[in-house]
């Protein structure tokens, strides 16, 4: 029995390092079925209300499909050309905008903008970095050809993979579970549902968060009248999903864009902080907690930590298996800390110590 034992670990050591490698040499080429396979997992109990509905599984995944790209379809229609225009903008903006903080910073701060001084100097390597970065992206012409063909690749293999998995996943589940070990089969499902229900309350929760919140920034910015509002809102919502950075990078973007464009009308820039500061407060005392809840046992450091872990192994790759790879290890960590404490070693229930003669 222990050689068994023994025996399953290693292989289980042999597949992990295996996959490991393998992930650090194919990452980016793995990021279009990642994203295919994350998109069918999160459709898959939309595809299976309509099955329960009377559609077939074929026809619920042409319908999933359909409204999908109807979807993005809008959202190219509607957003995109103003999402572009406002990058357009911001692009030809940049110049005169770093001239304009420039000498708002003189006027403001001489004596830090002298020659030598700590404002002066950070600007100066600013600038550099901005200009070798400039000339990077003008003389890789070969990798932005390279770049082009990977996106276009994204774009075109992600939803195929996504509508093939969509649609057999429920046999490829039940193949998978057909193949557990009977013994261990009812610990790796309770497992399993566990992690399903970490994963997906957490995953689209933090989906419909994001989403609500770049709605209102977007709406209220507008509103105010705040360049680049759209592209303010979007990465509100985006970054969101990374805990307090997120939200920290979208709320200094439009307090610096306020502070430029509207100088001298503090009200002005005030209200474009409190939008933040409210958007926050209920962002994180009602709209979290009634969407993603307190059952969804994801700390935001762990997350944190996985996100830049993976990220800086695995590149994009590894960001999109962070969360469910921190997920896992959350529940399996939870209920190994259950058998510890349901363990007659912790109780003290065990035999006694040997007595020294």
């Amino acid at each position: 029995m222990l050689l068994m034992i023994r025996r399953n670990t290693l292989i289980a050591a042999v597949l992990l390092i295996c996959a490991f490698l393998l992930l650090s040499r194919l990452g980016g080429v793995l990021v279009p079925f990642v994203l295919g396979i994350a998109i069918a997992y999160f459709l898959d109990p939309v595809a299976d209300r309509l099955q329960r509905a009377g559609l077939s599984r074929v026809w619920a995944t042409a319908l999933i499909t359909l409204v999908a790209f109807a979807v993005l379809g809008m959202a190219f229609v509607v957003l995109i050309p103003t999402l572009i225009a406002q990058l357009t903008q911001l692009v030809n903006a940049t110049p005169a905008t770093v001239n304009a903080a420039i000498a708002l910073l003189t006027d403001q701060f001489p004596h830090m903008m002298e020659p030598g001084g700590f404002l002066n100097r950070t600007l100066i390597d600013l600038s550099e970095k901005f200009r070798l970065t400039t000339l990077r992206l003008l003389t890789g012409t070969l990798r932005s050809v390279v770049s082009v063909i990977s996106t276009v690749f994204v774009f075109i293999i992600t939803p195929t993979v996504a509508i093939y998995m969509l649609y057999d996943w429920d046999r490829m589940v039940a193949a998978v579970d057909r193949r557990l070990p009977r013994d261990r089969a009812p610990l790796i499902r309770r497992l399993a549902l566990d992690i399903d229900g970490v994963l997906s309350g957490f995953v689209r929760g933090q989906f419909i968060v994001g989403l609500l919140l770049a709605t209102f920034y977007g709406v209220t910015l507008m509103a105010l009248g705040l360049k680049y509002a759209l592209i303010i809102a979007i990465l509100a919502g985006v970054l969101n999903f990374i805990p307090w950075l997120g939200s920290f990078v979208a709320f200094g973007i439009a307090l610096g864009v306020a502070t430029v464009q509207f100088w001298g009308n503090w009200w002005h820039i005030a209200v474009v902080g409190l939008v933040f500061v409210f958007g926050q407060v209920v962002e994180g005392n009602v709209i979290t907690p009634r969407i993603v809840g307190d059952s969804v046992k994801l700390h935001p450091v762990w997350l944190l930590v996985s996100l830049a872990v993976f990220g800086s192994l695995f590149g994009f790759a590894g960001l999109l298996l962070a969360v469910p790879i921190a997920a896992s290890l959350g529940v399996v960590v939870r209920w190994l800390d259950d058998r510890w404490l349901a363990s007659p070693t912790f109780r003290g229930e065990g035999p006694p110590p040997d007595k020294a003669g």
